[in-house]
Parts: C-alpha cells; structure tokens; sequence
C-alpha cells in the first residue's frame, strides 16, 4: 500500500480486519513480523514511535488520549514540542532565538485552534469538555508536529451528523491549507467515500481492493466482506 503527497487516502474494512493494527504498526507501536515500511524512500522498520514524528508522521487515537491534567491550549501545545530548540543550553546561548520560537508556537497553536473552532475554550480544562470536542483537539495536536502525513484513526466515531459534515470539510481543508497527505481509518464508509482521493480495502489482515471510491464501493471482494458470499 503506498500513499502519497497531498493525498487522502481512505483505509476501509469489517471489525477485526487488521485497520488499528496496521495503523500500530505504520506509527511502530506494534513491530511487524515481514515487509518493509517506508517514508520518503527511508526504511523506518527498526525505528521506535518517538522517532516517526521526526520523520513527518503524525496520528490520532480511536481511544482519545489526551492529558487530563492540561488545559486545552496545553494538549496541542505537546504535539509541537520535539521541534522546539529549548533547553538550558538554548535559553543561556540563544535567549531571543528562543523567545521567537516559542511566540511563533503560539501563534501557531492558536491558529490551528482557531481552525477546529477550539479557540474559545483554549484555556479551559480538558475534563471540561465532551467527546467531540475532545476529537477536534487530538486532531489539533496531532496537525502541531507538522506531519507530512496524518494518520486519522476513526475521527468520526461519536460524532452526530452535523459534525461528521463539519469533518469532512475539515480534512479537505486541512490537506489543502497544510499540504498534507490523510491516512483516514473510518467505520462511516459515507464520510470515507466522500472525501477519500483513494480507498483502500482490507479484510483478515489483507488488502482485498485498491482504486477511486466507486470502484472499491462496488468491487465484489468488498461487498462479500461487507455483506457477505450470499448478498453479492
């Protein structure tokens, strides 16, 4: 399976079909047992989950995983901390250095709150906040690391219809606006079809199709993993 630049990538299939795990492993919390997994042509197969992020990659959780103890502001400032210069040595020999950077953080993480409506509730608490909510400001954090590729693990689950259209509209322009390619793992094949360049279909640890949303939603494989042998 390949991805690439700027592209949405839609990652589809039944319960148990190997959607989370592969993701695990793209992210190497999980280590595979064959195959390659490259980004931008470098081999990642030895690297740990703390270098990814280096690499351009980022993601969101199916189960949120957020810092209870944090403000809201504070969350998505953590996606964008492994790229600043700070530090006793930074501050000591690089005092305005620093100061920029960090102020350009800031400017940073506000815009990205602004993007996902967060900006009001910057400064509030985390365990203030609904489940919706919640997914917006992983989603914020995940976008402040800068990843050339954002990996979306059901960000749809939860939400009503409202917000799954409002989500819609937002991963297409947060590939737009930030020039990156969308890994989206998602149960709501409505959403996934819409907004997907590609999609990509797995059942039992395997891809079963590959191609436009029209071709994957009518290919026979999907339908027989969807609906089953006697419903195609």
């Amino acid at each position: 399976m390949e991805i690439g630049e700027r592209e949405i990538l839609g990652l589809i299939g039944p319960n148990g079909a190997g959607k989370t795990t592969l993701f695990n492993c793209l992210s190497r919390l999980y280590r595979h047992c064959s195959g390659d997994i490259t980004v931008r042509g470098e081999n990642v197969n030895m690297l740990g989950p703390e270098d990814m992020v280096s690499r351009g990659v980022g993601r969101t959780f199916q189960n949120i995983a957020l810092f209870e103890s944090m403000t809201v502001f504070e969350n998505v400032m953590t996606g964008a901390q492994f790229a600043l210069d700070c530090g006793l040595v930074a501050d000591i020999f690089r005092p305005g250095r620093v100061r920029r950077e960090r102020a350009e953080t800031r400017d940073r993480i506000m815009h990205l709150l602004s993007l996902l409506d967060l900006a009001d509730i910057a400064h509030h608490a985390i365990s203030d906040q609904n489940f919706g909510v919640r997914k917006r400001i992983e989603f914020a954090r995940a976008l402040a690391a800068n990843p050339a590729l954002l990996m979306l693990d059901e960000p749809a689950g939860g939400l009503n219809r409202e917000e799954v259209a409002h989500l819609m509209d937002l991963i297409r322009q947060v590939r737009d606006e930030f020039d990156v390619a969308i890994l989206l793992v998602e149960h709501h094949l409505n959403l996934v079809m819409k907004v997907s360049d590609r999609v990509v279909a797995m059942d039992f640890g395997r891809k079963i199709a590959d191609g436009r949303p029209d071709e994957v939603r009518s290919h026979p494989e999907v339908l027989r993993a969807y609906l089953g042998e006697e419903s195609v």
